[in-house]
């Protein structure tokens, strides 16, 4: 921001006091200006990352692979939120990693390997690629893939992962260690009417975490509650 300076006083006038600054702690004064130390708003990747997630369905497209586009870009192609921050993922078969990777390679993008043994990392356009072939700790199958709606991210339609395939997969992810339920409700609150909750409860219910995260959409009047089979006359 432009700073504008301000009048001289006048002379023999003294100029009006400013603003006592704030006691830092320990009684000292803090003399940081207003705005100082606090941290800025990330930038908004949303259009890069979409640049990029076009470019590489189109490669993938051309080298007749198998795949369906998952993560946060997925959730946005179904019509949930559009702030995307980190990268494009895309599920891949196992036993096509190799040549996806050969196919990436080939048109110049930056393909490697990192220490996880469930995914491909490739860069395009500046922007983070996963290619994944094992999506919340399980497989990816065939059925997974044709399960996937061909639907347009942007002007590029692509498959994309089945909703409720989708939201699962979400769940599924949930453990002790990584549990972030504010970054999925959102999504959840976004995909609702599309999504199979009797289906989800049954891939994931039997879980903690999962089963947490279900309850907590109940209890927020997100998802109708379960039926209890034992409930009768």
């Amino acid at each position: 921001m432009t700073e504008h300076p301000g009048e001289t006083a006048p002379a023999g006038r003294s100029a009006p006091p400013g603003p006592r600054s704030a006691a830092a702690p320990g009684g000292g004064r803090d003399r940081r200006e207003p705005g100082e130390g606090l941290g800025e708003l990330p930038p908004n990747r949303t259009q890069a990352i979409l640049e990029a997630t076009k470019q590489v369905a189109t490669l993938l497209k051309a080298g007749g692979h198998p795949f369906a586009l998952a993560g946060s870009v997925a959730v946005y192609a179904h019509g949930g939120p559009d702030n995307l921050q980190h990268d494009a993922d895309f599920c891949i078969l196992p036993e096509d990693a190799e040549a996806v990777a050969a196919t990436l390679r080939k048109a110049g993008l930056e393909v490697y390997t990192p220490p996880e043994d469930w995914l491909l990392k490739a860069k395009c356009l500046g922007e983070d690629i996963d290619l994944i072939f094992e999506l919340a700790h399980q497989p990816v199958t065939r059925e997974l893939l044709e399960r996937a709606d061909q639907l347009p991210v942007e002007s590029v339609h692509m498959p994309v992962l089945a909703v409720t395939d989708l939201v699962a997969s979400l769940l599924n992810a949930f453990t002790e260690h990584h549990c972030d339920f504010g970054a999925v409700l959102p999504i959840a609150r976004a995909l609702r009417e599309k999504v199979d909750w009797a289906r989800v409860r049954r891939e994931c219910g039997s879980d903690p975490m999962p089963a947490a995260f279900l309850y907590l959409l109940e209890r927020l009047q997100v998802i109708e509650p379960e039926e209890d089979s034992h409930d009768g006359p």
